[in-house]
C-alpha cells in the first residue's frame, strides 16, 4: 500500500508555510488544517488529483496567505519589535546551504518585508523552484503576474539579504567568541566579536522584559551585554543550532522567561543579534533537546 501524498511531502508543507509566516505553531496549525481539508476530500477523489504534490502545496500556500493577512492586522498592536519565531534545527540543515539558508533568521525577517502575495511568490519560485504556472494557480495571478511580482520581489530581497555568505565553521567561531565575551562581561571580546555598525533586536511581545528599540553600534551593544554575569547570574548559556545557524539559548533568568538568540555573520564579525524573549514564540523549542545536543 502507498504512502498517503500528504504524508510524503508534510515536511514541505510545513517548510513552505513556516518560511511564509515565520512561525512554527502558525505553520503547524495551516498544515493540520490543510491536512483535514485534504481527508475530507474522500479517497476516491484524492485518487483523481493528477499531481498531489503540487495541488497540496496551492492548498497550504492560499491558508497560508490568508493566516499572514489576519496576522499582518494583529501586529499592529504587537509591543515592540516583532520578530519571526525561531526553529530548533538538526544538523543535517545546517549542512544543506540551500535550506539553512531559506530557514535562515535573517532571511525571514527580509520577508517580513514584502507584501503577502510577494512573499508567497518569492517562497515558492526562489525556494522550491515551482513553475509559475504551479504558483499562478496557487495564488490566484496570472502567470505574466506572477513573473512580474518575482522580479519585483526577488530585488527586494536581494537589497537587503546579508552582503556576503559564511561559512558555518566561521560563524560557529565567530559566535562562540561572542558567547564566551558575553558570559565573562568582556568588554574588549565583545568589541572584537561585533560589527562597527551592528544591530541588536529584540522581542517580548509586552510578556518577557527586553528593548521595545533596535541598539545600534559596537559600542552601545556592548555596554548593554557587558552586564550579563549580573543580570543573568545564575543563568546557563547553551549553543544550538536554530534556523540552520549556529545560536543560542538562555534559560534559567530570573525572570523566568527563556531566550533564544540567532545571528548574522559577515567578515568575521557579527552585524545582527536576534533575540526573542516572547514565550509564545520559543514553545516549540525543546530545550531538555538543546541540552542533549
Amino acid at each position: 500500500m502507498s504512502q498517503d501524498p500528504f504524508v510524503t511531502h508534510r515536511g514541505l508543507l510545513f517548510t513552505v508555510a513556516y518560511e511564509m509566516l515565520g512561525s512554527a505553531v502558525d505553520a503547524e496549525d495551516v498544515v493540520q488544517e490543510s491536512w483535514i481539508r485534504w481527508d475530507a476530500i474522500g479517497s476516491t477523489a484524492r485518487s483523481e488529483v493528477i499531481d498531489p504534490r503540487a495541488f497540496l502545496v496551492r492548498m497550504v500556500t492560499r491558508k497560508a496567505l490568508d493566516r499572514l493577512r489576519v496576522n499582518a492586522r494583529r501586529r499592529e498592536e504587537y509591543v515592540g519589535e516583532w520578530l519571526p519565531e525561531p526553529l530548533l534545527t538538526a544538523p543535517d540543515v545546517a549542512d544543506d546551504v540551500e535550506l539553512a539558508e531559506s530557514v535562515s533568521f535573517a532571511m525571514l525577517t527580509v520577508l517580513e518585508t514584502l507584501t503577502p502575495t510577494e512573499r508567497a511568490v518569492f517562497v515558492l519560485r526562489e525556494v522550491f523552484d515551482l513553475p509559475y504556472g504551479e504558483i499562478a494557480e496557487a495564488v490566484d495571478k496570472s502567470a505574466a503576474a506572477v513573473r512580474q511580482i518575482a522580479h519585483r520581489a526577488r530585488e527586494h530581497v536581494a537589497a537587503r539579504r546579508p552582503r556576503r555568505e559564511v561559512s558555518r565553521n566561521e560563524q560557529q567561531e565567530v559566535v562562540e567568541r561572542f558567547l564566551a565575551a558575553v558570559t565573562g562581561g568582556d568588554l574588549q571580546g565583545l568589541l572584537d566579536a561585533l560589527a562597527p555598525d551592528v544591530v541588536l533586536v529584540a522581542d517580548g511581545g509586552g510578556v518577557a522584559q527586553a528593548i521595545t528599540q533596535p541598539v545600534t553600534g559596537a559600542k552601545k551593544v556592548a555596554n548593554l551585554l557587558r552586564t550579563f554575569p549580573k543580570f543573568g547570574a545564575g543563568a546557563t548559556v547553551l549553543p544550538t543550532l536554530l534556523n540552520g545557524a549556529p545560536g543560542a539559548m538562555i534559560v534559567g533568568l530570573e525572570d523566568g522567561h527563556d531566550t533564544a538568540i540567532t545571528f548574522v555573520v559577515e567578515d568575521r564579525r557579527i552585524t545582527r543579534i536576534y533575540a526573542v524573549r516572547n514565550p509564545m514564540k520559543l514553545t516549540g523549542i525543546d530545550v531538555e533537546a538543546t541540552l542533549s545536543r
